[in-house]
């Protein structure tokens, strides 16, 4: 084999795996979701590619500044809740309907659920 070939191959395989180490190191962030609130968010399956987690927020609930990874959200219910980039940024309210999807980029963000009723989501996380 040429050098040439063995540089190819060795670059090719640092390419197809980068995707696969570096979303997984992501999830390890000390702000993850599943490690500052473990208490309302459950992790229903994870793969080399996604994430899926349940999160259920108490009506009244302030949680802590934390990370989601780019995704998307089904919400189960009907609930009413403010969120805002952290550091700084403004509180933005949100009135979601059971059933509505929606898509999120990642994020360090902090929430509050300030309806009367407690929130459930079904989060599908990217990891790549």
């Amino acid at each position: 084999m040429s050098k040439l070939f063995k540089i190819g191959i060795a670059a090719l395989c640092v390419l197809v795996a980068v995707p696969l180490v570096v979303p997984r190191a992501m999830s390890q962030d000390d702000q993850d979701v599943l490690k500052v609130i473990p208490e309302n968010y459950k992790l229903l399956l994870e793969n080399p590619f996604v994430r899926v987690l349940e999160a259920r927020i108490p009506a009244g609930t302030l949680e802590k500044p934390h990370r989601h990874l780019r995704g998307v959200s089904v919400c189960m219910t009907e609930y009413t809740i403010e969120s805002r980039i952290v550091p700084g940024g403004q509180w933005v309210r949100s009135q979601r309907k059971a059933g509505v999807v929606y898509w999120s980029e990642s994020s360090l963000h902090e929430m509050r659920n300030v309806g009367t009723t407690s929130s459930h989501t079904i989060r599908i996380e990217l990891k790549y």
